[in-house]
Parts: structure tokens; C-alpha cells; sequence
């Protein structure tokens, strides 16, 4: 089964908070969003596989751990997913980025795929898709698909913040994919936005309306 993780840091409850509140400009907020994802990726990455090397110091010879196994890939859900992706690559500089174009029907508030390229290798790779609002899950539970679809087999979900709502379609839709999210919040509107949220996520990003 899969497991919901809210990651309850100081340092990024602190950052989230200066994220929601209204007046913060788009400048501010991609760069807290980027600061987040790099703090997530630390936690998202505790499980990765390691293996013992001999090294030498320059003061003796031992034993040291370094990652083993698979790579990793970082998919972000355009548009909005895109401003988690350079905190996690700095932390992860070798990940390799695929993109997932989804956007939601206005009458329907179904998402509805129009872009998809992956790494050649993604079927081999552990796979991070990143979005920053978990609100319906269908967005969310639709890319992880289209990677399923490709292959993937090891997959996570991070995301900023989340629904109950959200949460449950994906770990209903996928029981194999953890989610990893900085807060739950209360519940969606009449127009599926999350409250109290942030907002768009995107056009905050973006300077866009």
C-alpha cells in the first residue's frame, strides 16, 4: 500500500507560509518554491539504495557508501510542476527530466493530456513527478499512468500542498506510489481550488492571470 508522507520541517513550514500569503510577489515565490523542493528531495531521496566503495583520502584508505542501483528522473506536471524541478536537481544534478502536459477541463475539471517526453531510459529509472497542488488527484493520478504506460515501475508523488481529496484518488488509483507532501490542507472549493491553499500555483509562478 501506498504511503501518504507530510513532511513536517520548521524550515519548510516556515517557507510555506511566506508562499501562501497573498502579497508575495512571483519572484519570491518561485524561489521559495525552489528552496521546498530541495528540502523535500532530501527526505524523498532517504530510501535510495547504497553500495561500499574503497576510497582513498587524503589521509588513509576506507570504506564509504555512495548511491547504487537506479538513477533517478524528475517529472514535473506542466505547467506549475516546473518550479519544483531546479531545487530537487540541486540537490540530484545527475537526474534526468521528463515533462507531463496535462491541463483541467474547465466545465469537467478533468485533466486532459497535450504533451509527453520522457528520457529514453525512464523505464529504468525511479521516478519523482512533482506538482505543486494536490487537489482533485486526477492530474496527478493521470501522469502516473502515463508513466506506468512507459514502463515505469518505481514511482513517487511530490507534491506542495494536498487535499485529503487529492490524496485518496492517487493512493486509490495507484496503491504502489507514496505521496510526499509540505501540507494538508482543509478541503476544495466549488471551483476545485484548494483552501485555503496559495492560489494558482502556476500563474503565482509565472506573473500570469
Amino acid at each position: 500500500m501506498s504511503t501518504l508522507h507530510v513532511i513536517d520541517h520548521p524550515m519548510i513550514a516556515h517557507k510555506l507560509t511566506l508562499m501562501r500569503e497573498v502579497g508575495t510577489g512571483a519572484k519570491d515565490f518561485r524561489q521559495l518554491l525552489n528552496e521546498i523542493s530541495m528540502l523535500m528531495g532530501y527526505e524523498i531521496t532517504r530510501d535510495l539504495p547504497t553500495e561500499e566503495v574503497e576510497i582513498e583520502t587524503p589521509v588513509a584508505k576506507m570504506t564509504a557508501k555512495k548511491v547504487s542501483g537506479k538513477k533517478l528522473a524528475i517529472v514535473p506536471i506542466l505547467r506549475a510542476g516546473l518550479g519544483m524541478v531546479d531545487g530537487l536537481l540541486s540537490f540530484v544534478p545527475v537526474a534526468k527530466v521528463g515533462h507531463i502536459g496535462l491541463y483541467r477541463d474547465p466545465e469537467t475539471h478533468m485533466p486532459v493530456e497535450y504533451y509527453c517526453k520522457m528520457p529514453p531510459d525512464i523505464s529504468e529509472r525511479i521516478v519523482i513527478v512533482v506538482d505543486p497542488m494536490l487537489a482533485t488527484g486526477g492530474s496527478a493520478s493521470d501522469a502516473i499512468s502515463m508513466l506506468k504506460k512507459r514502463g515505469c515501475t518505481n514511482i513517487k508523488l511530490m507534491c506542495l500542498v494536498g487535499v485529503p481529496e487529492g490524496a485518496e484518488k492517487v493512493m486509490a488509483d495507484h496503491p504502489d506510489v507514496d505521496i510526499y507532501i509540505a501540507a494538508m490542507d482543509e478541503k476544495l472549493n466549488e471551483h476545485k481550488y484548494i483552501v485555503p491553499g496559495l492560489g494558482d500555483a502556476g500563474d503565482r509562478l509565472f506573473g500570469t492571470k
